[in-house]
């Protein structure tokens, strides 16, 4: 196929060659070509949104929870580039592969000065893997398909196209069109470091493994060798879901002391960890408390992560499938099993964890008690719900209460931790799995920052149930400031009225005021979702009771601190408490 085509035209022509079923924007004078093609498409939706912050959250969710699939962006350039960064950062910091295509000023004026005028390419040099200027019609196509398998491979991430206005709107002489090449293989993993991992993991008397995103699609391997070794699991919070929450072995997120007791004490005499597709970020080692053997094993896709934060003795760089199925031959034809093991650590775990269940079930107030709440959800769920969560006390919450069944099942904001990410980030998820339930929950700040976006829900028919734990305040941010300070400053909201947000959405509005209603509550929410429309829940949630993880943190970085500012810090809260 050759001659001259418009711009646009190539756009769709080549979105249509890669995975892509939706794209997610605002049209404007700079891509309203683009949109016009779109629409004629039989196999990519364009879906209109409220705001660009709130694409980029939903073509995240697309690639975090279809499967292979990647999420698009279609945006004005300048505004619609700043306003959809937040979104961008945020998939950039997690490893998430995303497409971004936006219009670009004319190059075929004279005029030095045009709406929307910006370097976008300086803009996103510091949030994307790469980024392209088309200049001419020939272009298109295989730079789309280069940007494509770029934001895919090694490492994935967000990449950027800029198309010329005039390049769009106007036939040019594309040439004979490329086919599309997807990206090869990863290669084979080392077999001297294979083998020497497996004798670390053989010689080991207390072997664990820590396990993050970039092993979501090895989780059979991970089950399989963490039953071989005896080992216990814990995942990083991005990797959630990652590892079942129901296996016996599975210990919690993270295992320093912000970690709950079952992955704490699990991990205590560990002397060799396996680490899969984890970057040791700030969240899941507690601040940076976790103790790291000196026998680690680091498994990862992108190599400029080994030694940043812990020394590896051992580092494997390669695709976690693959790792992990050469880790298991070696290991089994050295006839390494154990069995004893494995059921020893299990009914440690499974002793912890029902301690601190019946320690969060013990908390009672006239509020909802998260254990009650994710205990209810999780029974009324089906096994390969996606739960999308936010940024705030509720995904710590989760982290420690919720249990995941299956892989890409758990979806959060992490490394960014980007408030406002759950409702756009949950209509995505269900966009891309209609057959699946998705949930999202999110705080009431949170909420407040993208909750218009129900509205895409709606004109989408998404059957969304979005979860507003519901205090009024910044509760992470506020327990953050009151253990050190004793204090909490600029973060109360004022009072919300969620049915408003609901009503101006054309959501469907539930509350669920205590315990009591917490069953009914869900049930009604699933159902109504179920219809084919979204609905807020305004859960009354009881934050009174700290995670492990938010005391934990602040005691870990609070002992870091210099023996004078321990001091007047610890003193100055005191006082305080004191004197009010």
């Amino acid at each position: 196929m050759s001659g001259k085509r418009s711009g646009a035209w190539l756009v769709r022509y080549a979105l249509e060659q890669l995975p892509v079923s939706f794209t997610f924007g605002i049209p404007g004078v700079h891509n309203t070509e683009i949109y016009d093609e779109l629409s004629r498409s039989e196999r990519i939706h364009p879906v209109l949104v409220t705001h660009e912050a709130g694409a980029a959250f939903m073509a995240d969710a697309v690639s975090r929870t279809s499967g292979g699939g990647i999420g698009v962006l279609v945006i004005v350039p300048a505004a619609g580039l700043t306003h959809a960064m937040s979104g961008i950062g945020e998939a950039f910091l997690d490893g998430i592969p995303m497409l971004v295509i936006s219009g670009g000023t004319r190059t075929d004026l004279p005029y030095s000065y045009q709406l929307h005028e910006l370097d976008q390419h300086r803009i996103v040099a510091g949030l994307t893997k790469r980024s392209w200027k088309v200049a001419e019609h020939s272009g298109i196509v295989p730079t789309i398909f280069e940007a494509y398998r770029t934001a895919v491979t090694g490492c994935p991430g967000p990449v950027f196209v800029e198309i010329p206005a005039n390049v769009q709107l106007f036939r040019g002489e594309c040439g004979e069109l490329p086919r599309f090449e997807p990206p090869p293989a990863p290669p084979a993993p080392p077999a001297e470091a294979i083998g020497r991992a497996v004798e670390l993991l053989a010689a080991a008397s207390s072997p664990g493994l820590f396990v993050g995103w970039g092993a979501v699609d090895a989780l059979p391997l991970t089950v399989h060798l963490a039953e071989r070794l005896g080992a216990p699991v814990s995942t990083t919070l991005q990797g959630f879901s990652s590892f079942p929450g129901n296996h016996p072995l599975f210990a919690g997120m993270g295992f320093s002391r912000a970690a709950v007791a079952a992955a704490e004490n699990a991990f205590r005499s560990c002397d060799c960890l396996l680490a899969v597709g984890t970057r040791f970020g700030e969240i899941p080692t507690g601040s940076f408390g976790a103790n790291v053997p000196a026998n680690l094993i680091h498994v990862d896709i992108d190599p400029a992560v080994f030694g940043r934060n812990y020394p590896a003795r051992e580092a494997i760089e390669g695709d976690a499938r693959a790792v992990l199925s050469a880790l298991l031959s070696g290991l089994e034809a050295r006839g390494v099993t154990r069995p004893d093991r494995a059921s020893a650590v299990a009914a440690r775990i499974a002793a912890d964890r029902a301690a601190y269940r019946a320690e969060w079930r013990a908390h009672r107030t006239s509020r909802v008690n998260p254990a009650a709440f994710f205990d209810e959800l999780r029974a009324q769920l089906a096994d390969d719900a996606v739960l999308v969560v936010d940024d705030g006390n509720h995904t710590f919450l989760a982290a420690e209460l919720w249990e995941t069944r299956g892989p890409r099942t758990f979806v959060s904001p992490t490394d960014f931790n980007c408030m406002g990410y759950c409702v756009p980030a949950a209509i995505g998820a269900k966009l891309a799995s209609p057959g699946r339930q998705v949930a999202g929950i999110a705080g009431d700040g949170a909420f407040l920052m993208t909750g218009l976006e129900l509205l895409t829900a709606s004109v989408e028919g998404a059957g969304v149930p979005v979860f507003v734990f519901h205090d009024g305040e910044l509760s992470q941010i506020s327990q953050g400031q009151e253990i050190p300070y004793n204090r909490k400053t600029c973060t109360v909201l004022g009072e919300i009225r969620l049915e408003g947000i609901a009503l101006a959405t054309g959501a469907r509005f539930l509350s669920i005021a205590s315990d009591a209603g917490i069953s009914s509550g869900i049930r009604e929410a699933l159902a109504l979702a179920a219809a084919g429309g979204p609905v807020v829940v305004d859960v009354a949630i009881d934050y009174s009771k700290r995670t492990r993880f938010t005391a934990g943190v602040v005691e870990t970085v609070l002992k870091r601190f210099p023996l004078g500012d321990k001091v007047r810090f610890v003193g100055r809260a005191l006082v305080r408490k004191l004197t009010g």
